[in-house]
């Protein structure tokens, strides 16, 4: 059942939509469709496409609930036919996809960015309220109250259900990549769970990538996304052992890289920064194809990743692209260097409370020898993260740290 609600969510929400036409409603419908799913496949075992039968179930619900609420029915968003001067070759010929109508509703520019993000993970990736609240890093009820104000804006707003036209879309995707990049970021290292990655969600965003790039193949922003989600996922298998636990960038098998999306993710790269100025997706996938092409990670060009990191701080000024910046500038100037630019965000209240931070800063205080300081980094580290396979890592480095400093 979890498999089945990772993987088909998206396809049944979308579907039902078309039904209901109203987001809320869906859900309800989606949401009772898995419950009975539960019953029913504990006894007749799992159907061979649970995505059609999750489907079917959702979209009679839809019509029941239609037929009982006829005269209250909500009629936003609005689901456009062909009778409705819809473009049927556009929908069908282009974009033969009801997940991306989905994601273009969700990203309307009458919401605000923060609810495009919010309402994407939740409704078009599945995520529950909590995880998206935890991918926020805010409360899980301040996350509910923010989904509910922007389907309530969708109502009011008269959002309809479908692909803008051709003339409409180089407006709207900025939005659009804003949300696959949170998604697959959300996916790659998930931010809880037993799993470093969610690879439904990382599969998600590649897939959604491509179809932005069939779409708009001349963008210059959807052609870096895609190149950077090829390079930064290409690494996926080697991020942890066979065992399950974490590896390292420095350890990682390289051979055991995909090569094939790393040729692909190169030449995206190339064709993106092209374009001037170059889009942060381009920048960051530049910073990709860095590690990519340096045959081990004592030969990687930190230099050149530091040097990319400068100009990607003027286009996106993030706390996390600064602490990145930092960690480049530890393995390019020496640890001392490294802790030097780290202290210098100390200040900074969102990495007050990131886990990486204090991993990236107990890193640099253990290799210039400050190992007291190391372990209280790393212990504090070990509070902050709720991902299982870090907190082992993390657990691990706490132990072999403390028997040091017990022999010293």
């Amino acid at each position: 059942m979890a498999e089945a609600h990772r993987s088909e969510w998206a396809y049944v929400l979308s579907a039902t939509v078309r039904v209901t036409r109203d987001i809320d409603v869906a859900e309800e419908c989606v949401q009772e469709a898995y419950v009975r799913a539960l019953t029913d496949w504990t006894l007749n075992g799992v159907p061979t496409r649970p995505g059609a039968w999750l489907t079917t179930v959702a979209r009679r619900l839809a019509i029941d609930q239609q037929r009982r609420r006829a005269n209250h029915e909500r009629l936003l968003p609005m689901v456009e036919s062909e009778h409705d001067g819809v473009d049927a070759r556009l929908d069908s010929e282009e974009i033969d996809d009801d997940r991306l109508r989905l994601i273009f509703t969700c990203c309307h520019p009458a919401l605000d960015l923060e609810s495009q993000v919010a309402l994407t993970l939740r409704f078009v990736c599945g995520l529950t309220t909590p995880e998206v609240a935890r991918a926020f890093l805010i409360k899980e009820t301040a996350m509910a109250a923010r989904l509910t104000r922007a389907k309530r804006k969708i109502s009011i707003s008269r959002i309809p259900y479908h692909v803008p036209a051709p003339k409409e879309l180089p407006e709207r995707i900025d939005a659009v990549l804003e949300v696959v990049h949170l998604v697959f970021s959300t996916g790659h290292t998930a931010p809880s769970g037993a799993s470093l990655v969610r690879t439904d969600l990382t599969s998600r965003a590649l897939q959604l990538a491509r179809m932005l790039r069939e779409l708009l193949p001349t963008d210059p922003g959807v052609a870096g996304l895609l190149a950077h989600i090829l390079l930064s996922d290409s690494r996926r298998d080697t991020r942890t052992s066979k065992e399950g636990t974490l590896v390292l960038l420095a350890d990682q098998d390289r051979s055991r890289w995909d090569h094939e999306a790393i040729e692909e993710g190169i030449a995206l790269v190339r064709e993106s920064l092209t374009h001037r100025p170059p889009s942060r997706y381009a920048l960051m996938a530049a910073i990709g194809a860095v590690h990519a092409e340096a045959p081990s990670f004592s030969e990687t060009d930190w230099k050149e990743i530091v040097a990319i990191y400068d100009v990607l701080l003027l286009t996106w000024p993030s706390p996390v692209v600064a602490l990145n910046r930092a960690v480049a500038v530890g393995f390019s100037e020496g640890p001392a260097a490294g802790l030097t630019a780290l202290e210098e965000l100390s200040g900074d209240p969102f990495l007050a409370q990131y886990t990486y931070y204090e991993c990236a800063r107990a890193d640099f205080l253990y290799r210039i020898g400050r190992t007291d300081q190391a372990l209280a980094s790393y212990e504090f580290a070990l509070e902050l993260s709720e991902n299982e396979v870090e907190r082992a890592f993390i657990e691990h480095r706490c132990r072999s740290i403390q028997k040091e400093v017990n022999a010293q």
